[in-house]
Formats: structure tokens, C-alpha cells, sequence
């Protein structure tokens, strides 16, 4: 063999194992088995990021209204007195049953306690359910001698004599209509709205209950619970709950006294532990309603749900192995959720995706 077919044939076989050992590198950096070629592959998660364990338990939805310890919304004394006011209760003062709330040229107007107004003049031969309701405060004002009716008697015109003279009043047997105010019960006295020596005709004053209430404004929206009746807990800072009950619901003025058009309701919760709340007027109070209550279930954390392909909810399940369970969820409240499938009881651990 020549020389010059030698170098040739070497020169093509230099070139072959050149290439060769490029593709060999090619390879085994394609395979991940260079040295420093690049970080390794991530190694395949096996289990979920967390786990958790199911807990039985009771759940709890509920709704917490700020409020504020007072006396109720203030109602107007509408006075149809003639003449001069000479006296007013004190702000702060409570009247009672046959206690006077004003006196108007001297002569008292008398607190009574009813639902309908005093719209007429009550005398004998008068009948009706007002009659009925103004004997039955002269029975509780202690005058015997007529019976508790819807009729004015001559028996009844005659206990009206004893109690005008009780009171100094002219003994007529006649009850002016000007001279009697009727309101739920005791009343306490929030502000005068006249001063002595103005007309006594006309509002004269306000007053609330005789009994500490709490009041809370709120959206309408949100308190479809708060009816007559629904119990509430109520508690000020740090303080035991006590309990109590909604009283009434009302629209609310929006702010600077202009109508809400009903977005705003005021709610008022009266509570007959009347020193549980402490002394003091004005105070912050929480008011709390259970809306829902789910006693001894099973619960897990809302984030340990998984949204199934098929629809539902499924959870986690890890033993030996990881599967996932289709399970039936209930109330959601405080971050849990209630779950139940089968062959999951207290204890289990499911896991908690990342």
C-alpha cells in the first residue's frame, strides 16, 4: 500500500471516531449522566405536601353585630295638654304607673301603661276596648269597687272621683283625654325637648325603657335572623357571654337623619341579667347568633378538600398509600368543613395538597 493511500485511510478513520465520540457525549447529556453537565432531575413527589388528621367535633356558623349598652331608641311624649309647662321629670328619672310624666299649668298629666293611645275623654255611658285598658291600671293603681270591662260604669266614675282626689284634681268622674299618657310600662326619661314655661302642647320629652337594652345598626341584608325573639349571646370585652333576645327590628336614619330607604335596620335586644353587663351606659357589647350547629361530626381543614373531575369533593387519604376518597361535606364554619365517607373516622390522616 502506497503512503499517500495510507494517510488517507487514517485520516477517514480519525474523522469517524471524532464523531462518534461526540455523539456519545450527545447522549449521555441527553440521559442526564454527564458530571457536571446540570442539576439532577427533581425526584417524583410520592405524598402530599402536609397531613392532617380528622377530628370529630361541633360546628358552629355564626354572626357577631357590634352593638353598644344602653336604654333603646328614644320615643317622643306627645303632649295634648293645653297651657304652660311647670314641671318636668329629670333626665334620668323613671316614672311609673300613675306617675306624672309633665305638668302643664300646674295640673298633672299621668303616665298609664297600654298599647292604644288616649284619644277620647273616658266618662259614664262610654264603652269600648280604651275603657277596658284604663280600668285595668285603676285596679293595678289599687281602686276597688267596679268591674274590669269594656264599659264605663257609674262604679267606675266613682273610683275616677277617689283618684282625682288622691292627685288633687277636680273629682269630675270625667277622665280628660289631655290628662292621661299611655306607654308599654316604665318609662325613663332620655332628654327634655321643652323648658319650663313653653307650650305643653306638642312634644315635651323622651324616653326609653325603664331597662338597660342593647342596640345594634346594621345592614338589612345581613340580619334576616335578627326577628322578635331570636336568642343572641352577649358579651363586652373579655367579659361571659349573657344571654338575650331581639326585641324589635327598625329602619334606620342614615347619616345625618336622612332616610336610609330601609338599607339600615336598628336592632334592640333586651337581657334579663341586668347587672351581667356591668354599669355603664355606652359601653361596646358583641351580640353573636348562631346561625347553624352541627354537633359530633367529622371535620378537616377547608384546604385538605380536592375538587373531583367527576364533581364533589374528595380528600386524601394516606395509610400505607395515598388515595383519594369521595366524601359528602356539610356545614362549613371557623375554617373547617364537616366530611363523611366510609372508612373514615376520628383520626385519619388525609393530606393536605400544596
Amino acid at each position: 500500500m502506497s503512503g499517500l493511500l495510507w494517510r488517507r485511510r487514517a485520516a477517514t478513520v480519525g474523522m469517524c471516531a471524532a464523531v462518534l465520540a461526540l455523539l456519545a457525549v450527545g447522549v449521555m447529556a441527553a440521559l442526564g449522566l454527564g458530571g457536571d453537565g446540570g442539576d439532577p432531575p427533581a425526584e417524583r413527589r410520592t405524598g402530599p405536601a402536609a397531613t392532617t388528621t380528622v377530628t370529630r367535633q361541633t360546628l358552629v356558623e355564626a354572626v357577631t353585630v357590634p352593638g353598644v349598652l344602653g336604654y333603646g331608641p328614644a320615643t317622643p311624649v306627645a303632649s295634648t295638654a293645653t297651657g304652660t309647662v311647670t314641671w318636668l321629670p329629670a333626665v334620668g328619672a323613671t316614672v311609673v304607673r300613675g306617675g306624672q310624666l309633665l305638668r302643664a299649668d300646674d295640673r298633672p298629666v299621668l303616665l298609664l301603661y297600654g298599647a292604644l293611645p288616649m284619644y277620647r275623654a273616658l266618662s259614664a255611658g262610654v264603652t269600648g276596648a280604651d275603657v277596658k285598658q284604663f280600668e285595668q291600671n285603676l285596679a293595678a293603681l289599687g281602686l276597688r269597687g267596679f268591674d274590669v270591662d269594656e264599659t264605663f260604669s257609674g262604679s267606675t266614675a266613682s273610683a275616677v272621683k277617689r283618684w282625682q282626689k288622691s292627685l288633687g284634681l277636680p273629682e269630675t268622674g270625667t277622665v280628660d283625654r289631655d290628662r292621661v299618657i299611655y306607654a308599654p310600662g316604665p318609662v325613663r326619661v332620655a332628654e327634655q325637648l321643652v323648658r319650663v314655661g313653653a307650650s305643653a302642647t306638642g312634644d315635651v320629652l323622651e324616653y326609653t325603657g325603664s331597662t338597660r337594652a342593647v342596640t345594634a345598626t346594621a345592614d338589612r341584608s345581613r340580619t334576616d335572623w335578627a326577628v322578635p325573639n331570636a336568642k343572641v349571646e352577649l358579651s363586652t370585652h373579655g367579659g361571659t357571654p349573657t344571654p338575650g333576645r331581639v326585641v324589635t327590628t327598625t329602619d334606620a336614619p342614615a347619616a345625618g337623619g336622612a332616610d336610609s330607604g330601609g338599607a339600615n335596620v336598628t336592632i334592640t335586644i333586651a337581657y334579663a341579667a341586668q347587672q351581667a353587663l356591668g354599669s355603664q351606659d355606652g359601653v361596646g357589647v358583641t351580640i353573636r347568633h348562631v346561625l347553624q350547629e352541627r354537633r359530633d361530626v367529622l371535620t378537616v381543614p377547608v384546604n385538605a378538600l380536592l375538587a373531583l373531575a367527576e364533581g364533589g369533593y374528595g380528600v386524601e387519604v394516606v395509610t400505607d398509600r395515598v388515595r383519594i376518597v369521595a366524601v359528602q361535606v356539610g356545614l362549613f364554619a371557623g375554617g373547617r368543613v364537616e366530611i363523611s365517607a366510609p372508612g373514615i373516622d376520628d383520626g385519619t390522616t388525609v393530606g393536605i395538597p400544596a
